[in-house]
């Protein structure tokens, strides 16, 4: 999305330079780093830290390198060490951060640290630190915006912007499938709950209903998800396409877009899915839940429930017109609440309250990295 925020901004002669460290720059930085807010030297040691402080390092040491003698009139970053590495090397420059999901969520769900333990209680810590260092939190949904505002002293300061498309991205593509075909897009991770789909879809294969299920996307557990689709006797009914680039070029060709995440602070492949046209099924959970009216435009069903995420997909496979409906109502939805134009006009709202001169010289060049 942010590239093409940026063109869009230079299109009314704001100047913006996009900025970002390689992944080529690793262990480049030895500046000492101290937070303003807590200690972290209190959960060094632990490898999920230890790595995080040395990419703060790494990302203060290619600012230096890359952008030193540079001024700007403002800076949004959309990653944590980006926001505090930015406002570390320009003291006096407004930073906006937009918090995008949950880092340690993400590593919780998916085995990789513990509930509570150091690594989780450091990278809650981080908000405390962000809401302290710079000059507007952002995020992407009200579910979310509540999350890390109970790490925060002035949670009622966030301002949510949902996350916008290019329309000319996502078309719609008039096609009939003899079979529903079913397409979830994530990476495979345990977060993405595509245990519970395969589960479902077994489901469905007992109650002798067809379907073909497209899994687009790669991660860490593909071979288990395959080994049990095989034990669960759908393989032959499920296809595993890998890492595709582009996957909004083949989305408009299936009929229906389902991902059981079990968590999600905002989920744009289903904004992306529903400007492609297609149902809607998603978890009642975070930002999906904001997307879904539940029958309206979409269905939500609970987490970690097989036998509910599999009587969603049984209605909208055997009710094609009941199906549609709730594709076009998603479709209006996504249009209106998603488009890039209504992210542009908050964004530039939120930018010009930081200069006043900006707000009354709209032809005024601004920049942003």
């Amino acid at each position: 999305m942010v590239p093409h925020i940026g063109e869009r901004f230079r299109k009314i002669g704001w100047e913006m330079e996009l900025f970002s460290l390689p992944r080529r720059i690793r262990n480049k930085g030895h500046d000492p780093i101290k937070f303003e807010t807590f200690d972290w030297q209190t959960y060094a040691g632990n490898a999920i830290v230890d790595k995080y402080i040395q990419t703060y390092k790494d990302y203060i040491w290619w600012v230096k390198l890359r952008l030193s003698g540079q001024k700007y009139d403002l800076i949004h970053a959309h990653h944590p060490i980006a926001a505090l590495a930015m406002k570390h090397i320009f003291v006096d420059t407004p930073v906006l951060m937009t918090i995008h999901s949950s880092y340690e969520r993400e590593l919780i769900l998916n085995g990789r640290i513990a509930d509570g333990g150091a690594e989780h209680r450091f990278l809650t810590a981080i908000y405390t630190e962000l809401e302290h260092q710079t000059d507007q939190l952002m995020t992407v949904s009200n579910s979310f915006a509540k999350y890390i505002g109970t790490y925060l002293k002035e949670p009622e300061l966030i301002e949510v912007i949902p996350n916008g498309y290019d329309e000319k991205r996502f078309k719609p593509v008039p096609h009939e499938n003899e079979v529903t075909q079913l397409v979830t897009v994530c990476r495979l991770v345990p977060a993405k709950g595509l245990d519970i789909l395969l589960r479902a879809c077994a489901e469905l294969r007992q109650r002798d209903i067809k379907f073909v299920l497209h899994i687009i996307g790669d991660g860490p557990i593909r071979e288990e998800l395959e080994a049990l689709s095989q034990s669960l006797g759908i393989y032959d009914d499920t296809i595993f396409y890998g890492y595709m680039l582009h996957p909004e070029e083949l989305m408009p060709f299936f009929d229906v877009f389902v991902l059981p995440s079990r968590a999600e602070a905002f989920g744009s492949v289903f904004a992306e899915a529903a400007l492609c046209l297609l149902s809607l099924v998603g978890t009642d959970v975070g930002g999906i839940s904001e997307q879904i009216e539940n029958g309206a435009n979409g269905l939500l069903v609970p987490s970690e429930n097989p036998v509910a995420l599999a009587d969603a997909l049984e209605t909208v496979i055997n009710d094609p017109h009941f199906r549609y409906e709730m594709a076009r109502a998603g479709w209006n939805k996504a249009k209106k609440t998603y488009s890039l134009n209504r992210v542009i006009s908050e964004l530039k709202r939120i930018y010009t309250s930081f200069d006043k001169e900006i707000e009354q010289e709209q032809g005024t060049d601004k920049q942003e990295t």
